[in-house]
């Protein structure tokens, strides 16, 4: 009776996962962290501008910037992304897929950290601005020397958390042609009418993401945070 030779066989599903793990993983570097980076560097430049004028600006603009915040908070950002590349065309304004998404992450970076950036900024007890003020420090001169340190450690982790959740929002570009990680998924699980072992590999890319980041607060925390002195004590 003739042997059979035995030989292992790569699965299908593993191998596509093995071929596809290098075209999302580029789409990723080459979109997805770009996008991500941009949209929050812009938002929380925008977020900082929010906040001030929220605490300190004249009453026109408050109302202004609360309308903003209001309207941002209260839509869901796929249909904001949504009204930016799709609607705007219809009133002469055409925007390409990449720039729709920026703006479109930017407004919603800058609304909801406008809050988190003027919550850290109320919570520093009102002591310290009359200590710097005791000093002949001007508003100005008091905000950037001792009151934003002191905020800057409240804010680290809910910001950083906010970085975090827009990688993964990135995934909603998708939606206007923007050749991201998901995007990329799409078009392949077209041609190998693979969704499922496609997906699955979009989402584990995302969470090698999401972890590195993790990681990257868990250090900015223990450095920068307000808890950093309870961290010392434990190690």
């Amino acid at each position: 009776m003739p042997t059979d030779t035995v030989t292992s066989v790569v699965p299908a599903w593993l191998q596509l996962m093995a071929d596809s793990f290098w075209p999302l993983l580029q789409a990723g570097l080459e979109f997805t962290v770009p996008l991500s980076l941009l949209s929050f560097a812009a938002g929380l430049a925008l977020a900082f501008l929010v906040a001030l004028i929220r605490l300190f600006g004249p009453w026109p603009l408050v109302q202004l910037v609360r309308f903003y915040v209001w309207l941002i908070r209260g839509t869901p950002l796929l249909v904001q992304l949504f009204v930016i590349f799709y609607g705007l065309p219809s009133v002469g304004i055409v925007l390409d897929p990449l720039p729709a998404a920026l703006i479109g992450f930017t407004l919603n970076v800058g609304a909801y950290n406008s809050e988190v950036i003027r919550a850290a900024i109320e919570s520093i007890p009102k002591g310290q601005w009359e200590a710097a003020y005791s000093l002949s420090m001007s508003r100005g001169q008091a905000m950037r020397r001792t009151v934003l340190p002191q905020a800057a450690r409240v804010a680290v982790p809910p910001l950083a958390n906010s970085f975090i959740s827009l990688v993964k929002d990135t995934s909603l570009a998708a939606v206007l042609t923007v050749p991201e990680i998901f995007q990329q998924a799409q078009r392949i699980a077209a041609v190998t009418y693979e969704p499922l072992v496609l997906y699955v590999l979009a989402a584990l890319i995302y969470l090698l993401f999401s972890s590195v980041l993790s990681a990257a607060q868990t250090r900015l925390e223990r450095r920068y945070g307000q808890h950093a002195t309870f961290a010392g004590k434990l190690r």
